[in-house]
């Protein structure tokens, strides 16, 4: 526990502490065997005219324990002689209008279970990491020449216990961790994980951001988990949301009766239709509190990188470019990329935007706003927007399958198939598909088949694997069961070898992000929905060609221009009956012909299934 020094104040008001968890909050304080004697409750609120801790060590009496102010900045103390480890507790704040605010701890490390609103001391300390081989060679390799596949999770309901309730970190791990190594999952990306009021609100309005949520256990519970990812070299990313807070009693709005953690201004603060608050992303100690909570989680938890979240509302005020560009919030981002890439180089730092402010990802000395990644939210939308349409009018949309690649590298980009598009009558990605239960499935394994085989990472929603049927609801389990039919089974069995294949092909991932690792072969083939394009894992050699047959009809004797003369050998073929299709491929190595087609001297003639992905990989003759 450290102590709370002039400096230490200097750089907190000017938004550069980052470890603002050791100062502020409720910490236990030992003598030097390491016994408990005393519990030390710290709080930033200026604008107070007097604060209490309150909690069931003094009957929530707000005349026991007063704080002093020790600085005038508004910083206050209070070292209580006792063991609080575990005791639920509360500030009284007395406003300059004399009102009185029960308020949660803002730095406190735990909380009571909802419908409480209690913080809870806690003690971080004592966990034993065992993944010290992942965490001494996790900065060796690149994410960017690296395979990613993300698999986006919720907590709550991936996986229930029998008879409903959430499992903990610690119980789901024996569950999720060998499922995520059988299906080739690369990184787990949890949506938020901090303390929110509502299970609704899937932990995008927080009130606890130093609090991982008592609804999974306990704290430990998640360096665990995280732990035993790492001892099997999965990473794990947080969903995190720096730009808003809920607006709830008793957390960070109006903390001591007047705007602290957020904008002043009424009309640049108030997000009306999410219900939340802006924080005032340019105040100094909201940085600190902001900058410190994210190397909190890096460094107390081992975590390897955010998806932030709603990045357009930080780069313009209210996500509204007529309003303005919010220099503040850009600056954040700047500070907060070079505070997370300084403790963790190789970490994962996406950006969830759907704006086309330039250089997002590109390096802050360079003029960026310094994350490493973001999301392809045109991909996405134009993308499921055509494979909703029935194949009959797919050619008048050819388009919007090619277009993506006029700006593929203008970022470095994560392909999204997130929990946002399966909800909120979307529907499921399965059902999103045209035709009868056969054509649904085979369009699903095609529309997969072109996310995998896009330059760029991806992440994908937990059930998206196996064809769930129904919209994600957010209060139960995800349909398990249904990996007892067919078609789902294979279904997983699709995805698990699509993803295989990504890790094992250095074409599928080596250079996501270089122009030199992709070529079309055929993008005009509007009148047959066709796509042909060509993969390389290092620049124009060894081509891994990509195949994407988008209507039901089949073709035999298809001519396709390859770039390289030799023999093709197909190595997946979503058609296949092991996937639930028809099981039309092409059994044999294919020997290029010295015809020419599509400005190549060579080509191959090969049958085409219907709605499919065909993958062909070069080797010499």
């Amino acid at each position: 526990m450290k102590g709370f020094q002039a400096d230490t104040l200097y750089y907190f008001n000017q938004g550069q502490l980052k470890d603002a968890y050791e100062h502020f909050g409720a910490h236990l304080l030992k003598d030097d065997q390491g016994q408990v004697v005393g519990t030390r409750f710290t709080v930033y609120a200026p604008h107070a005219k007097a604060i209490s801790v309150v909690g069931e060590f003094n009957g929530y009496e707000d005349w026991v324990h007063q704080l002093s102010k020790i600085d005038d900045s508004g910083v206050w103390r209070i070292e209580i002689p006792e063991n609080l480890e575990w005791k639920a507790y509360k500030y009284m704040i007395e406003t300059h209008r004399g009102a009185k605010l029960y308020k949660a701890d803002p730095y406190a490390f735990f909380s009571s279970v909802r419908p409480e609103t209690t913080s809870k001391v806690y003690d971080l300390e004592g966990y034993q990491w065992q993944d010290d081989a992942f965490m001494a060679s996790r900065d060796q390799d690149h994410p960017y020449t690296q395979p990613v596949s993300i698999y986006e999770l919720h907590v709550g309901t991936w996986m229930q216990k029998p008879g409903g309730g959430f499992h903990t970190f610690a119980e789901l791990v024996d569950l999720l961790i060998p499922y995520l190594k059988r299906n080739h999952f690369t990184h787990l990306e949890l949506m938020p994980v901090y303390e929110h009021p509502l299970d609704a609100s899937w932990g995008y309005q927080g009130t606890g951001y130093y609090s991982v949520t008592s609804r999974y256990g306990v704290p430990k519970d998640l360096m665990y988990l995280v732990d035993r990812c790492h001892q099997e070299n999965i990473r794990v990313l947080l969903d995190w949301v720096p730009g808003h807070m809920c607006k709830d009693a008793h957390g960070l709005y109006m903390f001591d009766g007047d705007p602290l953690y957020e904008y002043q201004e009424a009309h640049i603060r108030e997000n009306v239709v999410w219900g939340t608050a802006n924080f005032d992303l340019g105040r100094g100690e909201t940085r600190s509190f902001l900058i410190s909570n994210a190397l909190y989680y890096l460094k107390k938890f081992h975590i390897d990188g955010f998806r932030i979240d709603a990045v357009s509302n930080i780069i313009y005020y209210l996500g509204d470019s007529r309003i303005g560009e919010n220099q503040g919030g850009q600056d954040f981002l700047r500070r907060l990329s070079e505070a997370v890439f300084e403790a963790h180089p190789t970490a994962i730092l996406a950006a969830e935007d759907s704006t086309a402010y330039p250089k997002v990802t590109h390096p802050v000395e360079y003029g960026g706003l310094g994350f490493n990644y973001k999301w392809n939210m045109g991909w996405m939308n134009d993308t499921l927007k055509y494979f909703e349409k029935d194949p009959i009018y797919r050619k008048f949309h050819h388009h919007e399958l090619t277009f993506s690649m006029h700006y593929a590298y203008s970022e470095n980009y994560i392909l999204p198939l997130s929990h946002d598009e399966v909800v909120h009558g979307k529907h499921s990605l399965v059902e999103k598909m045209p035709g009868d239960y056969w054509q649904k499935f085979a369009n699903y394994r095609a529309l997969l088949g072109y996310f995998y085989t896009h330059p760029g990472k991806t992440l994908l929603f937990m059930g998206g694997e196996f064809g769930h049927m129904h919209e994600w609801k957010d209060y139960t389990e995800l349909d398990w069961h249904l990996l007892s039919y067919p078609m789902h089974d294979s279904a997983l069995r699709y995805n698990r070898d699509m993803m295989a294949l990504v890790e094992s092909e250095g074409a599928l991932h080596a250079l996501d992000h270089e122009p030199s690792g992709f070529q079309w072969i055929d993008q005009h083939n509007a009148d047959q929905s066709i796509l042909t394009y060509v993969r390389y894992a290092k620049p124009y050699d060894e081509p891994l060609i990509v195949m994407l047959n988008l209507t039901p009809a089949s073709y035999h004797d298809y001519r396709i221009g390859v770039p390289k003369e030799g023999v093709y050998d197909e190595i997946m073929n979503s058609d296949k009956s092991i996937y639930g299709g028809s099981n039309l491929f092409n059994g044999l190595p294919l020997n290029t012909q010295l015809t020419p087609s599509h400005g190549f001297n060579q080509s191959l003639s090969l049958t085409l299934s219907p709605l499919s992905l065909t993958l062909l990989k070069w080797r010499k003759a």
